[in-house]
């Protein structure tokens, strides 16, 4: 009898390989290959389902959310849904490594196969360097998860060749080179395709997910067509833009209420140019992580990111409690965080974008993992002087009141924008300045002018050129190299505000079309970051 107990409690523990089922005795394990998110990553799991005699019961191992949790309920609809069987014997899954947290219910169809190989209605090898990702339904349909692209890429990069994705997730995943994507609507099809009774079903692949570009069509936020010829008048605040755009500067206007900050910021996007078939990758599958809208094709254009002043700090920086989520500073990775009435944010969710502005993305540290975020975005802020907004000979505001609210803004992060300009409202009868169409096709050539010049080099914008590469990146004639001493000196300005000054500069000259920065673009440079009143 104890020979025999010893030998059970062997065949109960025998290890197996990935990807197999196994049957001795009782006991019978299968295990299936599939991904997490971790941040904005995917990590491989390992699910493992082991079925044994004893008691009906569904345990789940591995620290998994609720969500995981949970899924013991939709496995098992699922699979009676669909005419297949649900062992009435111990069922223990485990979520291998054991050490990372899971989240999420796109763990839900590499368990039901998983459940179908221990129960000897699949064979095991059909689940050889198979990939599996999605969410079941009650009635055994396949639902899209979060985060494909991701967790395709991460199967990928761990040696799988073959990746199951839902039907409405085919052509994202599809974006991964090197694995083959088979799509799936339902469970119960699934089981017929794995078992050769059925042909893999196919999903629009003519080019129908391919993204517009930009430049096709107007660009419309909140369902409003946006042009810059609406803007009339602000000369020196249109510049700024047009820099901006062009050497993807931070900027910050201020001025009365009413004066054409907002409606001028939120027209930077007519004018931006496209992005770059990496960075469209990229940012691609941070959406996706997210949650955003259904995939139809690569994100061509920048992200145009605008939270509202009452966002916290984890809500602009990224974090929170359980799986730390991307910020909007994520978000906005490749293109632009809009912060209007950035008086009223929080000092300490303000001074939280210092960091990230300079280091270009962001670390969150929770026991017991810490991730990163990349964070490559261009702020654009507006602001009023005081709190009542109006002119100075009409300010109602005391000196304290004045006094407190610019202390909103601390130095340190006033500094780190490149463009500052007081906006002075015009009368309505000013003149219309130049389309969005115009101004793009300036930025356009100053964009490409800047990323020929650094090809080779990990930054492909001005305003990214690090300060140990100032002199060999952006040399300067002895006029301009003159000039430029002259206003750091007369301003008093800080090494980040000298840089900064060279770096426009150069910008100023792109969109000139000129090889040498001169000592006019430093002077206009320099009238393009005002002292704020």
């Amino acid at each position: 009898m104890v020979n025999a107990a010893v030998e059970v409690a062997v065949t109960a523990f025998r290890p197996c390989s990935p990807c197999t089922a196994w049957k001795e005795g009782f006991v019978v394990l299968a295990s299936v290959h599939s991904a997490t998110l971790l941040g904005v990553d995917g990590q491989v799991v390992t699910v493992e389902v082991h079925v044994s005699n004893g008691l009906p019961a569904y345990h789940v191992v591995g620290l998994p959310d609720a969500a995981v949790r949970e899924s013991r309920e939709r496995v098992r609809a699922a699979l009676l849904s669909s005419q297949l069987g649900w062992p009435l014997r111990r069922l223990t899954v485990n979520l291998a490594p054991g050490a990372i947290r899971k989240t999420g219910a796109g763990l839900e169809l590499a368990v039901g196969l998983g459940v179908l190989a221990a129960n000897e209605e699949l064979p095991a090898d059909v689940l050889d360097g198979l990939g599996v990702l999605g969410e079941l339904g009650l009635d055994g349909s396949v639902r899209p998860v979060p985060g494909t692209l991701a967790l395709v890429d991460a199967l990928a990069r761990a040696g799988i060749g073959t990746v199951v994705v839902p039907i409405s997730n085919a052509a994202e995943a599809e974006l991964v080179r090197g694995i083959t994507v088979r799509a799936a609507r339902t469970l119960g099809e699934l089981h017929a395709c794995l078992k050769g009774e059925l042909p893999w079903p196919d999903w629009p692949a003519d080019g129908s997910y391919a993204s517009a570009s930009a430049a096709d069509a107007l660009i419309a936020l909140d369902d409003e067509p946006l042009d810059l010829a609406d803007v009339r008048g602000l000369g020196t605040a249109r510049t700024a833009l047009e820099v901006a755009a062009a050497g993807a500067h931070h900027l910050l206007l201020t001025g009365a209420p009413g004066a054409g900050k907002t409606m001028l910021a939120r027209r930077l996007i007519t004018i931006l140019p496209p992005l770059q078939p990496d960075e469209a990758l990229e940012v691609t599958r941070i959406h996706s992580v997210a949650g955003h809208a259904p995939f139809t094709g690569l994100v061509m254009q920048p992200p145009f990111r605008s939270p509202h002043h009452t966002a916290s700090t984890p809500a602009l920086v990224g974090g929170g409690s359980g799986r730390p989520h991307p910020g909007e500073v994520t978000l906005a990775h490749r293109g632009t965080l809009f912060l209007d009435e950035l008086g009223e944010f929080a000092p300490a969710a303000l001074d939280a974008l210092r960091q990230p502005l300079e280091a270009r993305s962001v670390h969150i540290s929770r026991q017991p993992i810490s991730l990163q975020f990349p964070a490559a975005f261009q702020l654009v802020a507006c602001t009023n002087p005081c709190p009542c907004g109006r002119a100075d000979d009409e300010c109602r505001c005391s000196d304290v009141q004045r006094a407190r609210y610019r202390r909103r803004l601390s130095s340190p992060l006033l500094d780190r924008f490149d463009l500052r300009v007081h906006v002075r409202p015009l009368a309505p009868a000013s003149p219309r300045g130049e389309s969005s169409a115009e101004v793009r096709a300036r930025v356009l050539s100053a964009a490409a002018r800047q990323r020929a010049r650094y090809a080779g080099m990990p930054w492909p914008r001005n305003a990214q050129v690090p300060a140990g590469a100032l002199e060999s990146s952006i040399p300067l004639v002895r006029d301009a190299e003159v000039a430029w001493r002259e206003e750091v000196e007369r301003r008093q300005l800080t090494g980040r505000g000298a840089a900064t000054l060279r770096r426009v500069a150069r910008t100023l000259a792109d969109l000139d079309d000129v090889a040498a920065v001169s000592d006019g673009h430093i002077c206009l440079a320099s009238v393009l970051r005002e002292e704020l009143p």
